[in-house]
């Protein structure tokens, strides 16, 4: 047999037999903790991208305590 094949072979053997393990009773509890940790990742990114949202909608508002100027309304014109 040439290197080539072997190599395939085994990388198909091993594909098969762990794809055969997560469908398995023993590989279910692996495939949920999988599921959950994705949930959970687009939950903390959800979560961030919201915070920086609104740490740049409060950082770029004008100060509400400070008095405002009066308007000069001859200069307006």
């Amino acid at each position: 047999m040439e290197q080539g094949s072997q190599e395939t072979m085994v990388k198909t053997a091993v594909g098969v037999a762990g794809g055969a393990a997560l469908f398995s009773p023993m590989g279910m509890p692996i495939v949920h903790g999988l599921a959950g940790l994705a949930v959970a990742g687009l939950g903390i990114f959800a979560a961030g991208s919201l915070a920086f949202k609104a740490i740049g909608a409060v950082t770029g508002m004008e100060n509400p305590l400070k008095p405002k100027q009066p308007v000069d309304r001859e200069e307006i014109r």
